[in-house]
């Protein structure tokens, strides 16, 4: 039983580590020369990247903060159950929100977000993810794109017989990102805070 909790403890910490690789920072940082905490809406993520940096640093970023989830859950999987790919992953997140090698600012974690629940829910995520492209592409709102992604995941996830725990998982997360989103965006001046809903 110690063992388990060690391990589990361990893939936590791993996965919190590993969410704080801050994608966006760094490549501000070398790309540009730029603090990206910075500039526009100051957050470090992909669509902050991609408006200040340039579009493919964006995706890049995008790709690199998703793979991230990824990893922390199939690392888990691969060594411990279920409930620990669960911890893992509001772990990597936390640290993508709360990096430890930047002073604790960080990005709102959609990305990685889509990563996590892209391993626990592929079917349902892929589904989602194919009907949130359109209206992206063609408005660029990441609001809009992440309520229609995620906001239906969990009905999705049951009607295809997801088991409770993974059904109640795919509310849980998707919440933890809106209040960061929330909390993150409601002092910034009206004009910040548009740029921030669009990826253009």
């Amino acid at each position: 039983m110690e063992r388990v909790a060690m391990v589990a403890a361990m893939l936590v910490l791993f996965s919190y580590l590993l969410g704080s690789i801050p994608s966006a920072y760094i490549a501000g940082r070398v790309l540009k020369g730029i603090d990206i905490r910075k500039v526009g809406d100051g957050n470090v993520g992909a669509a902050n990247a991609y408006r200040e940096i340039g579009p493919i640093v964006g995706v890049a970023v995008f790709i690199a903060d998703a793979w991230k989830g990824v990893i922390a859950v199939m690392v888990a999987q691969a060594f411990a159950s279920q409930l620990v790919a669960f911890f893992t992953g509001f772990a990597v997140v936390a640290g993508h929100n709360w990096p430890l090698y930047i002073g604790l600012r960080g990005g709102r974690g959609e990305s990685t977000t889509i990563g996590v629940l892209s391993v626990l829910l592929p079917q349902a995520m892929l589904i989602l993810l194919a009907v949130c492209a359109v209206p992206f592409l063609v408005t660029r709102n990441t609001m809009l794109a992440g309520a229609i992604l995620f906001g239906p995941l969990w009905l999705v996830a049951l009607l295809m017989g997801t088991s409770g725990a993974l059904v109640g998982y795919s509310i849980g997360l998707p919440c933890f990102v809106g209040l960061r989103h929330f909390f993150t965006t409601r002092h910034l001046p009206d004009d910040v805070k548009q740029r921030a809903i669009y990826m253009r």
